[in-house]
């Protein structure tokens, strides 16, 4: 057993003899987003081993603290919080080592990643502005500012205004933020009307920009804007209507009331000053507090009214914001109160025309007829009793007292304020006029409430009248009066009068006169008997002659006598001749005697000089021509009349006014128009304007107008005056037309003008000029006297009126090189028919083509089109690649044409832009990694991929691809060029050359690195013009070769080769390469030891160019349990490393010579180390028999299944090999002795994993098991020591009934095997 020590270390001596290279990093900087969770992953630790060593990892550094690593698989885990904010960047060493070679660290940069996760924070809070009130719209307010710690949009912040406080509607759209943090205001504010304070709620969102995936934060601020009141608002008055009282007779300076007025500016209040405006009034009022006191005595009974008005001004002591005075008004009714103050008083008046502001009277006089009966009121006596105070106070008591008060009574007794007072009759017998003639009373006003001033009396004297008994009587029964109508009022007529015996009153008399109608005409003096003219204007002779008139006499006692008028009126010159009907007279021109008779009357009294009538002549344009007969009134013309003589505007009429008078005093007249029509006659005949008349008209203008003639006719009448143009028959006279119109009274025109259907050629005319005879003619008439004949000379022009044409009509294509130089091109040629033209080319647009579609506006400054017709080459920038065809559209305009169209046709010059070899091909960026697996590379396999264009055309842009250079880089090694590795074959797609990187022979695949590999794409043009592009080739070596181990046949496997490769890619999202399907006989594993039916070897690459070990394959197939459960269904058992291709008899000749060189080196390490084999072993044989023990009361379903790290064995503390993962309990007793022959083998070596189904019906997925799968293969007398136990000590099944202690099938948990297992290596 001595020499197992020597195997144990023969790999070691292989390695350390082969050359073992380190690991290094392909991995340079690393980034890690901020808002990654702890514990999260955060990125992976990757290195390249050449030997395909285990590696592991570390991580050092000041910032090492933030992370933490997976030695085994170099996943890097946050251990700490990041924040970009606080550090943006760490640094870290991080290490590498495969535990034989020095280990390997290098700084690694770790960029930490922005994320939102900061909100924006609002800068110099808080936010409180003072507004104006007379702030403008659109007035910039605030500004606020947020600034967000995060990079990129997400640092970005734009503001909007989230509420308005007040919570109106209207103030939601008072202000406006811009995205700068302006606050603006967006309407009007009113310090009194509207809200005095605003609370804005402005909300800063960030990520700005975001387009997916967006994570916004915000914050809030608040912006108080206080509204600053503005002195823009006059005062106002409290409490209105101001009304006060005040008794009459208060002191001076006693109060009335007081106003109270206030500033609108709430937030801004001037102190007010009070003022009266009416300075007449007896009141004052206090300039600061507005109160109103009596200024000087009042007495009710001399105001105007009891209700004093005052008119009080309000004023601010401060201008307002427009530079005035703000002010406001308002009315104070002041009621001043009465004081019973005033004795009543007596006055000679009637009511209500009484005026109390006289001095009072103490004696009145009236009259009585004796004997009146009780009741009757004493006449004429005017009595009103007033006491000015007002209600109560002016209540007083009435009485009669004297020694005739008796027989009298008073009325009313008592009175309030103003009052008619009456003297009664009360016992009629003592009323005697026989006993007494005057009777005196007296009558006493007793104001009792007012006892220190109480009475006032009136004396009233009393004239007793006698009764009457007589009646009037006049002189005449009648009498005949005479008087000139129209006498003005107040002439007196005649003086009439009655007498009557009675005396005194009864023996009076009045007058009056009867009808009553005859009042508005005459009138009589009712004392004196005058009779009068009371409206002479009504007395009209003429009207009515004479009025019969009663003339009554009545006497005090109003008995009654007549007599009668008989009234003649005498005439006066008062009304003016009146002419009878109208005179209208109607004569024709010439005539010589004209005769008319005027007729007239007078309406005054007939035979007088009143109504005597004279006629003459009134002064005027046609006096004259007339003459007339003062005494007839017969109107006779002086000569014939002729009209054309006459203003046009009278239309012929002459108006003759005559005057009609009367020989009366004073002199009346009328005046009457006499209307003479002359009526016109035709004696004028036409007459030209001009004697003779040229014009000129240009040629091919059909129907165009020559020119005009015009003629007059004197006659005043259209019949007369019209005028109509003819054209005389002559040679060209029927080319045109005249036709005639009239201008005005008696004048016309006849315009010339051409036939429409003739259109002069001035080519085919010769002479060009027509010689016309116009005549005027008078069509009022026959008479041949009035025609009139004048010449018209008609000159014919020319006239450019042809349009030029191009020569040929279609210009010819013109074709240059994109490589032209600028010059002329071609030259265009145009031709017109007129003489006299100037051509000029018009360049109308310019197109730009590539292919059948535009290209736009790249040509626009390519060419220029002279206007000689010269086309130039502008540019030596012509590029085909982007316009090949470019087309001016064209045309020629002439100049000088006078009429027509000036241009000719439109045409289209294009210009053939010829393509020149002047672009080199352009490789497309290369996205993507490739990977060469050389194993299953066989030559023609395309393993890349490059594509080209050409921007030239045909051959230019045609392109080949060729391979200039292959360089291989070895991974940690020197590189090498390779020659006759790849080809490249060139296929086109459209415009687009697409060159496939093919195997060319077969490669290497011990070799470790990648292909870097030259493609160079050469156009076929006359120059050729070429370009390269570098591509990489990664390898994937047979180090990376993953042995999978079927239980169905090689068919079969076949058969599934495609679900097979599919589940393997969605485990592992890698490209399956299947390197050899095969019948486990032929495979070459160290592990033949297990019922393997078939094998595939196969790779396992990303699309990177990395690729899965045997090891990171178990894991992704484990953690898939679908894509697991679809192997083991097509027949997966062992997943293990693939067959590595041996090297050459050669190198593995040096390789055991060196090999044993080294171990004769160390022979004396290996005896050594063979002692302590030995007691390692006897150990560990002990530990497993421990071990069998404890599995054996264990059923494999609750054992646990799988290593922890895939690919190793997973040891406990003490060193044992584990047994099915189990927790061995050290004091079991397995059975084994210590003393035994045998050296008993672990169970499982793990040099396989074997991927084992699990029983029909049992729970749980498939999983990745730990030994080996079937019954154990047997290698010559050799087995397996635990493999043989356990297979002895099967779990009883749940359909099994359990053995019995003396089964003779009893499990055998002891068992020798003498030869070496790896298991003890």
């Amino acid at each position: 057993m001595a020499w197992r020590p020597l195997l144990l270390l023969l790999p070691l001596l292989l390695v350390a003899v082969s050359g073992n290279t380190a690991p290094r990093f392909n991995i340079t900087i690393a980034y890690v987003p901020e808002d990654l969770a702890v514990g999260a992953w955060a990125f992976q630790l990757t290195a390249l081993d050449a030997d395909n060593d285990q590696l592991y990892y570390g991580m050092n550094g000041q910032d090492a603290y933030y992370f933490s690593v997976n030695a085994m698989t170099g996943d890097v885990l946050l251990a700490a919080s990041l924040d970009r904010e606080t550090k943006e960047k760490l640094s870290v060493t991080i290490t590498v080592t495969d535990r034989i070679n020095t280990e390997v660290s290098r700084k690694l940069t770790i960029i930490v990643q922005d994320r939102n996760d900061n909100p924006p924070i609002f800068q110099n809070q808080p936010y409180i502005t003072n507004l104006s009130e007379t702030c403008p719209i659109g007035s910039a307010i605030y500004r606020v500012l947020a600034t967000d710690a995060d990079s990129g949009n997400a640092g970005r912040v734009r503001y909007e205004i989230v509420s308005v406080i007040p919570d109106a509607a209207k103030n939601h759209q008072l202000f406006y933020v811009l995205q700068n943090g302006t606050v603006g205001l967006n309407g009007s504010l009113s310090y009194n009307n509207q809200s005095t304070y605003y609370q804005l709620q402005i909300k800063a969102t960030d990520g700005v920009g975001c387009q997916e995936n967006c994570t916004y934060l915000s914050s809030v601020a608040y912006l108080s804007a206080n509204v600053v009141d503005e002195p823009d608002l006059a005062p106002q008055f409290l409490n209105e209507p101001y009304v006060g009282s005040v008794p009459e007779n208060c002191p001076l300076g006693t109060p009335v009331l007081t106003v109270s007025a206030i500033d609108r500016d709430k937030g801004l209040n001037y102190a007010l000053n009070y003022s009266l405006l009416n300075a007449s009034v007896p009141f004052a009022i206090d300039l600061a507090t507005g109160t109103i006191t009596v200024r000087s005595a009042l007495d009710r009974e001399q105001l105007p009214s009891e209700e004093v008005l005052l008119e009080v001004l309000a004023q601010e002591e401060k201008l307002d914001i427009y530079g005035q005075v703000a002010q406001a008004s308002t009315t104070v009714t002041v009621q001043v109160t009465d004081v019973n103050d005033n004795t009543p008083q007596f006055y000679d008046c009637e009511l209500p025309a009484c005026n109390f502001a006289a001095s009072p009277q103490s004696r009145f006089g009236g009259s009585l007829e004796e004997h009146s009966s009780a009741g009757v009121p004493v006449r004429d006596l005017h009595i009103v009793a007033h006491d000015p105070d007002k209600g109560s106070n002016g209540a007083f008591e009435l009485q009669l007292q004297g020694p005739d008060a008796a027989s009298f009574s008073v009325s009313p007794t008592r009175i309030t304020g103003t009052g008619a007072v009456q003297v009664l009759v009360k016992h009629p017998s003592t009323v005697d006029y026989e006993r007494v003639q005057v009777i005196t009373v007296e009558i006493v006003a007793n104001d009792t409430r007012n006892p220190g001033n109480c009475c006032s009396m009136a004396t009233v004297t009393i004239q007793l009248l006698d009764i009457n008994d007589h009646s009037p009587e006049f002189g005449q029964s009648t009498y005949r009066l005479q008087v000139p109508e129209n006498s003005p009022a107040g002439t007196v007529i005649s003086n009439i009068t009655a007498t009557d015996p009675d005396s005194a009153g009864f023996g009076r008399i009045t007058y009056r006169l009867l009808p009553e109608s005859i009042l508005d005409i005459f009138a009589v003096n009712a004392s004196s008997g005058e009779v009068l003219v009371r409206n002479g204007s009504l007395l009209d002779r003429e009207t009515r002659p004479v009025y019969y008139v009663t003339l009554q006499a009545v006497d005090g006692g109003n008995m009654t006598g007549s007599t009668y008028l008989d009234i003649t009126l005498q005439d006066a010159n008062d009304n003016a001749p009146v002419v009878s009907g109208s005179y209208n007279i109607f004569i024709n021109e010439e005539q010589e005697y004209i005769s008319v008779q005027i007729q007239a009357f007078d309406n005054d009294e007939p035979g007088t000089n009143n109504s005597r009538l004279r006629f003459q002549l009134e002064p005027g344009a046609f006096s004259a021509n007339f003459t007339i007969d003062p005494a007839t009134g017969v109107l006779r013309s002086l000569g014939a009349l002729d009209r054309e003589a006459l203003e046009p505007a009278l239309q012929g009429k002459v108006v003759v006014t005559v005057r009609v008078h009367d020989l009366g005093v004073p002199q009346l007249s009328s005046l009457v128009n006499v209307t003479i029509t002359v009526e016109d006659v035709n004696d004028n005949a036409p007459v030209f304007l001009n004697a003779s008349y040229a014009f000129s008209v240009r040629e091919g203008l059909a129907g165009a107008f020559v020119g005009s003639v015009e003629a007059e006719d004197a006659d005043q009448t259209e019949v007369h005056h019209r005028i109509s143009f003819q054209l005389v028959s002559s040679s060209g006279s029927s080319n045109f037309l005249l036709r005639s119109i009239r201008l005005g009274p008696g004048h016309y025109q006849g315009n010339l003008s051409l036939d429409p259907d003739v259109a002069l050629d001035y080519d085919r005319l010769s002479p060009a000029r027509f010689t016309l005879t116009v005549q005027a003619e008078n069509t009022g008439t026959g008479d041949a006297l009035n025609v009139v004949p004048s010449t018209v000379q008609v000159q014919v022009l020319d006239v450019n009126d042809e349009p030029p044409t191009l020569v040929p009509a279609s210009p010819q294509d013109v074709s240059v090189p994109e490589d032209a130089q600028p010059g002329l091109l071609t030259t265009l040629q145009a031709s017109d028919l007129d003489t006299n033209h100037s051509l000029h080319f018009q360049e109308l647009g310019l197109a730009c083509y590539k292919g059948a579609g535009s290209a736009g506006r790249v040509c626009q400054d390519w060419f220029y089109l002279e206007p000689n017709g010269s086309v130039f080459l502008n540019s030596s920038q012509l590029d085909y690649e982007a316009c090949d065809r470019v087309t001016i559209a064209l045309r020629v305009e002439d100049t000088h044409t006078e009429e027509g169209n000036p241009y000719s046709n439109n045409a289209t010059l294009r210009i053939l832009i010829s393509d020149v070899n002047d672009n080199s091909p352009e490789f497309l960026r290369i996205n993507d990694t490739f990977v060469v697996v050389p194993e299953v590379s066989p030559v023609d396999l395309p393993v890349a991929v490059v594509k080209a264009r050409d921007a030239d055309s045909g051959l230019h842009g045609a392109i080949t691809f060729s391979i200039s250079k292959v360089l291989f880089l070895q991974d940690n090694g020197p590189s090498h060029t390779l020659t006759s590795v790849f080809k490249v074959a060139t296929a086109a797609e459209g415009d687009l050359y697409v060159g496939s990187i093919q195997v060319a022979s077969n490669l290497d695949g011990s070799l470790k690195g990648r292909y870097q590999v030259t493609v160079e794409a050469k156009d076929s043009g006359t120059l050729s013009l070429n370009s390269s592009a570098v591509l990489d080739i990664f390898t994937v070596d047979q180090s990376y070769r993953v042995r999978l181990v079927f239980s169905t046949s090689v068919n079969e496997v076949q058969e599934n080769s495609d679900r097979i490769k599919a589940a393997l890619t969605v485990a592992t999202r890698t490209t399956v390469y299947v390197a050899v399907i095969q019948s486990a006989t032929d495979a070459q594993s160290r592990s033949s030891r297990a019922q393997e039916k078939s094998v595939m070897e196969a790779y396992f690459v990303y699309s990177n160019g990395t690729a899965l070990g045997v090891n990171e394959l178990s894991i992704l197939v484990q953690s898939n349990s679908q894509a697991l459960s679809e192997l083991i269904q097509l027949g997966l058992t062992i997943i293990g490393p693939g067959t590595v291709v041996e090297p050459n008899k050669e190198n593995e000749l040096v390789g055991i010579i060196a090999g044993l060189a080294g171990g004769l080196v160390l022979l004396l390490l290996v005896m050594t180390l063979a002692l302590l084999a030995t007691s390692r072993s006897y150990r560990r044989k002990l530990k497993a028999m421990k071990a069998l023990k404890v599995a054996s009361t264990l059923t494999a379903n609750v054992a646990q299944q799988g290593p922890a790290i895939p690919g190793t064995n997973k040891y406990n503390a003490e060193g044992a090999n584990p047994v099915l993962n189990l927790m061995l309990d050290a004091p079991a007793d397995l059975g084994f002795d210590e003393d035994s022959n045998s050296d008993a083998a672990s169970l499982n070596s793990l040099d396989e994993n074997i991927v084992e189904n699990l029983a029909e019906g049992s729970p749980g997925p498939p999983e990745l098991q730990l030994g080996w799968a079937g019954a154990p293969a047997q290698l010559g007398s050799c087995e397996e020591p635990l493999t043989a136990a356990l297979q002895g000590h099967r779990t009883t099944l749940a359909s099994e009934p359990a053995r019995r202690p003396e089964d003779p099938n009893k499990a055998n948990f002891t068992f020798s095997n003498p030869c070496l297992d790896t298991t003890d290596l």
